[in-house]
């Protein structure tokens, strides 16, 4: 038994790599080794031979293990350590570049036209995107049998049966938001509402959720005449070009009177929009004077103020200004175009003034 401790043991110490390791493993307590050979041969001994013979080939078998572990590890810390000599990492040298985020085009976009607004004098209000059917609907003059209260065009929250509660909806403009700012602040009045709006439509140029800027501002002389003023000098600033031309037509809005769609002269020489010159107009935004029933919805004396107000896509003036095909590539595409239009996370403008990074 000690013979055969002391040639294992040795062989073990001299193994020099992990393969001859394996070999001596599977040669000593494999199936077929020798030390599994003689503890098979303890069924044919007598009880008190067992009693002797077993613990000590259990102990051998035992100490075998531990030296085939001992110098498994011992082999893996030599060739760490001789790796590590063999290997260095200088760690002057600069990092690997990372790739740089993307600002996207619509909070771009929703910057420039808060910051433009901004320095004319609008505030920025915001409300909530679900809103009951009376601010989103009835406070703006819009009668129950107008289409756009339609399933088919307004997403309406579901009501459990017996909720007695008003119906809700996503907001299909951020017009809600105005009636909430005369409720709270009263006249006179000059805020923006950009935000998130959502109706059911969905192709090229619509998708059931999108974004809009609407204005307002209620004194006791405003006019038309500020209104085409306040919109030509927004566009000016925002397509970066000191000739603007507007042309106001005459339309129906429920919440304004009179009512106006408002186009812009522009050219598509070549398949590129330029805005100031040519003999084309482009259909822009809608607009018109706040109607006396709105006046009143928002708790102002219609009799006393009167008002202006506009609504403009955000997402659809991005398209323009920065040439991008489809309103669906904001939503659904890889990301990565947004450096085809020049989007990047540094030099922007932001509502400061300045630009971020």
């Amino acid at each position: 038994m000690d013979d055969l401790r002391d040639k294992y043991i040795q062989l073990i110490a001299d193994a020099g790599e992990e393969a001859a390791l394996e070999a001596l493993r599977v040669q000593a307590v494999g199936k077929k080794g020798e030390i599994s050979l003689k503890m098979r041969e303890l069924g044919k001994m007598t009880p008190e031979e067992r009693q002797v013979m077993g613990p000590k080939l259990n102990a051998l078998k035992d100490e075998i293990n531990s030296a085939l572990s001992a110098r498994k590890a011992s082999l893996a810390d030599a060739a760490l350590e001789e790796r590590l000599r063999g290997e260095w990492l200088d760690v002057t040298l600069p990092a690997r570049g990372r790739r740089q985020g993307s600002i996207h085009p619509i909070s771009q976009v929703r910057e420039e036209v808060t910051a433009i607004f901004g320095e004319m004098g609008f505030s920025v209000a915001e409300g909530p995107q679900i809103d009951s059917d009376w601010y989103n609907f009835d406070a703006l003059n819009i009668p129950s049998h107008h289409p756009a209260r339609a399933e088919m065009d307004t997403f309406y929250m579901h009501r459990a049966e017996g909720d007695n509660r008003p119906p809700h909806v996503l907001r299909t403009h951020t017009s809600p938001v105005q009636i909430r700012s005369m409720e709270k602040q009263g006249a006179p009045i000059r805020i923006i509402a950009p935000g998130r709006v959502y109706r059911a439509d969905y192709d090229q140029t619509h998708t059931p959720m999108f974004h809009q800027v609407e204005g307002l501002a209620i004194d006791k002389d405003i006019s038309m005449a500020q209104l085409k003023w306040t919109l030509e000098e927004f566009l000016r600033a925002f397509f970066e070009v000191e000739g603007v031309e507007l042309r106001f037509r005459a339309s129906h809005f429920p919440f304004t009177e009179p009512s106006a769609e408002v186009d812009i002269r522009c050219s598509w020489e070549g398949g590129q929009l330029k805005v100031g010159e040519g003999d084309d107009w482009l259909e822009i935004l809608g607009s018109g004077m706040v109607h006396p029933k709105v006046l009143e919805a928002g708790g102002i004396d219609p009799n006393a103020w009167q008002g202006f107000a506009f609504g403009i896509g955000i997402d659809r003036i991005a398209m323009l200004k920065y040439g991008i095909p489809d309103l669906r590539a904001f939503f659904d595409s890889d990301l990565r175009w947004l450096r085809h239009y020049g989007f990047g996370a540094l030099q922007q403008p932001n509502l400061h003034g300045g630009l971020s990074g």
